[in-house]
């Protein structure tokens, strides 16, 4: 691991190379300038496998730790102190010596309908074509929506929208916040509602992942965590984590705080849509990890258990 000390005159951050990943590091970066004008800070791009293959369903392939194992080996060897990731991109489970650093403010969590011939997908015809890279936005749409044709859709978000312009879908679902993020917000039609689509654990929020023996960058990024979304991500992915929670299930949660209670919201689904399980629950802030296993908990009481294994024994 970097040995290096807390008055190191130099961070760099790891990140992926796609447009919505640097803007995302450029953030984080200008953040930190802010809060250490004399040190100098750097952004390391870097291709994942995740980025590489783009081919077969996210789901198919190993789930989304192949976006952030290369920016992990970077900060092992020395080449990065930290990385920065989309929540919602980053396993429940970090590999042993990483932690989070940081869990951001939350941008708008919502997905988003992105067509350019339809206001939202209650306009959509039957058999119309959205595409969608997500298990969790396709179960939500296929029992919502059966009447439609769901296709995989992978590549960064710019990729995405080129296959959308390019009249290969009618329609794309997308995370609101990347687009937000990116001055994009003008391509989408409508953001969908909760019922319509529960958002994945973490959405709209940026995590800094910092090696566990480093107390200086912990201490260097605290400043960039904001206490509320942070106990909403993590009431999200102790939910998911519960449930054994990989973009290979079918599974959404989504938690705000209303009037200082935490209001937990859970999802699990076959990919079909045929089966789903919904629950929600509510408590206090600070109790935000026992929350999401007392909500996964209540799932599995409502049945969850035997969708689980049905979606294990398909793998």
């Amino acid at each position: 691991m970097n040995s290096a000390n807390p008055d190191q005159s130099r961070i760099v951050i790891a990140s992926r190379e796609s447009r919505l990943a640097m803007w995302q590091a450029e953030h984080v970066r200008g953040r930190l300038a802010e809060l250490y004008p004399q040190r100098e800070i750097e952004i390391l791009g870097m291709t994942t496998r995740g980025d590489q293959i783009l081919d077969r369903p996210l789901s198919t392939i190993g789930g989304k730790g192949l976006f952030i194992k290369e920016l992990e080996v970077a900060m092992q060897n020395g080449q990065a102190d930290l990385a920065v990731h989309s929540m919602k991109d980053l396993p429940m489970d970090l590999p042993e010596g990483f932690v989070l650093g940081a869990i951001s403010s939350r941008e708008n969590p919502c997905d988003a309908f992105v067509s350019n011939r339809f206001a939202d997908l209650d306009d959509l015809p039957a058999r119309a074509v959205v595409g969608t890279s997500s298990l969790r936005r396709e179960a939500s749409l296929r029992a919502r929506y059966p009447q439609l044709l769901i296709r995989s859709l992978r590549g960064n978000l710019d990729t995405r929208l080129r296959k959308l312009d390019a009249g290969e879908y009618d329609a794309i679902i997308l995370a609101a916040a990347g687009l937000i993020r990116l001055g994009l917000g003008s391509r989408i039609a409508s953001v969908l509602t909760l019922e319509q689509s529960l958002p994945a654990p973490g959405q709209g929020v940026l995590g800094i992942e910092v090696p566990a023996e480093r107390a200086d960058l912990m201490a260097l990024v605290a400043p960039l965590n904001d206490l509320a979304a942070a106990q909403c991500v993590r009431a999200e992915r102790a939910f998911s984590r519960a449930l054994g929670g990989s973009c290979q299930l079918p599974l959404a949660a989504h938690a705000v705080l209303d009037n200082g209670v935490l209001w937990l919201r859970g999802l699990v689904a076959t990919p079909d849509g045929r089966q789903l399980c919904t629950a929600e629950l509510r408590g206090a802030p600070e109790d935000c990890e026992s929350l999401g296993r007392g909500l996964a908990q209540t799932l599995r009481d409502q049945g969850a258990d035997a969708i689980l294994d049905q979606l294990v024994a398909g793998r």
